[in-house]
């Protein structure tokens, strides 16, 4: 055993590590935000003819391969936020495999980047009290699938008493129900808003957006049809399911003045064709870059209006960016809204389709909601 052991030593230190024709390849990073806010993206692949970044907000951006087969891009400086990205890798959408950081979406491919602010942003986690999430599955009998949904409840919860107003927000067209918690980053805009006094302390529902089951499904046409199916079923479910159960599990108001509901894109045409042919039961209505009715005209969708209650509606907001084809939907809507009489608010921005206005959209329009 001796002998074995000064054999060891004496090779160990007869060895010159430095001398061995080791290589190891350099750890890929990507993405990389640096100081300046610039991102560089780098992709291993060394057989690909052409790749190319798509970053949100940003033209396409090409790369260029180095002798190790790694292709590189360098964005420009980007605003605080956080960006969805996919690589296009000879005409395919792919992921990017360093970064655990997905966009979740029934279509289309995309991770996300964060670039911070300083100070931080609303949709950046910060050094204040946080809420809960929590994930409720169930079987509709109106749409007749299994289905989840998100509930967030405030800083605070488990140890008040007091009933709480609700927010309920939809996603869009190809999301899921977690799109206003991963991408969105909800909950976190809650927690910040409510700690800067921004916002009253709220409980936020986050629902599945699909009357029609297989709504998203590429292969199958959509017709007007199946568009009205989609919405009209969509608020039976909520209306039937989704709201009982949360104000039998939560402790939340069941009075009108105390409940709002908004959402983006398909999520925002949802809202208003749930809010304004359910006036009885929301007095705040938002939609964010809104899709419109499935309809030609409003009076077709929706049932006739009582001015009383029009008259107690508290707010409808609309906003869209400049950008976004579905603001000609918006400018026409929020004409009929206030030829109606309704206290209809709308905001545009530059920016087209995209979370990038949407995040916003919710932090301004949360903290207009139930206020004494």
């Amino acid at each position: 055993m001796g002998a074995l052991l000064a054999l060891i030593v004496a090779t160990n230190g007869g060895f010159n590590m430095a001398s061995a024709p080791v290589q190891q390849q350099a750890r890929l990073v990507s993405p990389e935000v640096r100081e300046d806010r610039t991102i560089v993206f780098r992709y291993r692949s060394p057989n690909a003819q052409k790749v190319v970044v798509n970053l949100e907000g940003q033209s396409a951006l090409p790369m260029t391969k180095d002798a190790n087969g790694v292709w590189s891009a360098t964005s420009r400086a980007a605003a605080p936020d956080i960006y969805g990205y996919s690589f296009n890798v000879d005409g395919q959408e792919n992921f990017d495999p360093l970064n655990p950081e997905i966009k979740v979406n029934l279509l289309y491919v995309s991770n996300m980047v964060t670039v911070p602010g300083r100070p931080a942003e609303n949709w950046e986690v910060q050094d204040v009290p946080h809420g809960e999430l929590h994930r409720h599955f169930y079987k509709s009998g109106v749409i007749g699938d299994q289905r989840d949904y998100f509930v967030y409840t405030p800083p605070g919860y488990r140890s008040g008493k007091k009933k709480l107003p609700v927010l309920y927000l939809l996603h869009g067209f190809s999301d899921t129900a977690e799109a206003w918690t991963t991408v969105g980053k909800g909950h976190v805009i809650m927690d910040n808003l409510i700690a800067q006094g921004k916002a009253q302390p709220m409980v936020v529902v986050m629902t599945l957006g699909y009357g029609v089951p297989d709504f998203v499904n590429p292969k199958r046409p959509r017709d007007r049809a199946m568009s009205v199916d989609n919405v009209t079923k969509y608020r039976d479910a909520l209306m039937g399911e989704v709201i009982p159960a949360v104000e039998k599990e939560y402790r939340v108001s069941p009075r009108r003045e105390d409940r709002a509901i908004a959402g983006l894109s398909m999520g925002g045409g949802e809202s208003l064709f749930t809010g304004l042919s359910r006036l009885d039961r929301f007095a705040y209505i938002g939609a964010f870059s809104s899709a419109g009715l499935p309809t030609d005209k409003p009076e077709d969708a929706l049932p006739k209006l009582d001015p009383a209650t029009v008259k107690s509606t508290k707010l409808v907001w609309m906003a869209c960016g400049t950008e976004d084809g579905l603001i000609s939907f918006q400018r026409g809507f929020s004409e009929w809204l206030k030829k109606n009489g309704f206290p209809i608010v709308t905001k545009e921005t530059p920016g087209g389709h995209t979370w990038l206005l949407w995040r916003r959209y919710l932090a301004e329009y949360a903290g207009m909601l139930f206020r004494p």
